[in-house]
């Protein structure tokens, strides 16, 4: 037996050598530097200099803002949106099926510059086919990144139209696991399919849901490309700017590694804190 676990590890070795190389110590690495003064030749050990700064920095807390404003509106609204082309999908009514969850599922594989470029071009305020549409049913036209309101808007619809196709199929996995005689059963009992769905399907469907929900707030808590890209580098006056936006900024930008570092943590920090809160408060009661 421990012959057969040395030889398990022998064949592990060349994935751990490289995973320590280049995840493991980057991870420590980086951790270090965030107690690291930076600006200054040679680097020195400051604990308080980059964390202090963290507390009373006014960008940081706009860009937390701007971050936990997409969270609390984007990702509810995601994931209902995901529920509800999950059950379409899953219908026995709907004709081919296989054109429709490819079709959902391909905002994801599409390159994220080409994706952005085109929502730019959707929302321009000139010849854009948005305020076409708004001027053909007699609205006004939308200065949409001139301002901060309609410059989150789009970026919380780009981020929607991108992944709640991605959602919808991990739901939809969850849904074709729900046995059939739960509902057949229901049905017998003349159960509504409304009350099917509020009492059957959901309760089912949770542990999938809490688990896109988490990966959602964490690929929140990480935004960067909609806004680089979008709204021009968090633009309109850093109001869509997020936290991956800021540490961009800092590190490779003010090449400021030990305060990039310092916010990377604090990123990261707050995703497993909302995460582990999230599925506290879901767990199921005992």
């Amino acid at each position: 037996m421990r012959y057969q676990n040395a030889t398990a590890y022998r064949f592990l070795a060349p994935y751990l050598l490289i995973f320590s190389i280049f995840w493991l110590w980057p991870i420590i690495s980086s951790f270090l530097i965030s107690f690291q003064a930076t600006r200054t030749v040679p680097w020195r050990f400051a604990p308080s200099f980059n964390w202090g700064r963290l507390i009373g920095d006014p960008a940081f807390f706009n860009a937390l803002k701007n971050t936990l404003l997409i969270l609390v509106i984007q990702v509810p609204v995601m994931i209902t949106l995901a529920i509800v082309m999950a059950v379409l999908l899953n219908s026995p009514l709907l004709k081919a099926r296989g054109l429709f969850r490819f079709a959902f599922f391909a905002p994801v594989v599409v390159g994220e510059v080409a994706y952005s470029a085109v929502f730019r071009l959707m929302f321009n305020l000139d010849y854009g086919i948005i305020n076409k549409l708004l001027n053909s049913v007699g609205l006004p036209r939308i200065d949409w990144f001139s301002n901060v309101t309609p410059a989150m808007a789009v970026i919380m619809i780009a981020v929607t139209w991108r992944w709640a196709g991605y959602n919808a199929i991990i739901l939809l996995a969850g849904l074709q696991s729900i046995p059939q005689d739960v509902y057949e059963a229901a049905t017998l009992d003349r159960v509504s399919k409304l009350k099917q769905f509020f009492y059957i399907t959901l309760p089912l469907l949770k542990p999938i849901i809490v688990f896109c929900a988490v990966l959602s707030i964490i690929g929140t808590m990480q935004l960067f490309t909609e806004p680089f890209l979008i709204t021009e580098r968090g633009g309109p006056g850093g109001g869509t700017e997020t936290l991956g936006l800021l540490l961009y900024r800092q590190g490779f930008r003010s090449l400021n590694f030990g305060y990039a570092s310092a916010i990377a943590y604090t990123m990261a920090g707050l995703a497993i804190a909302i995460s582990l809160a999230q599925l506290w408060l879901t767990r199921d009661p005992k």
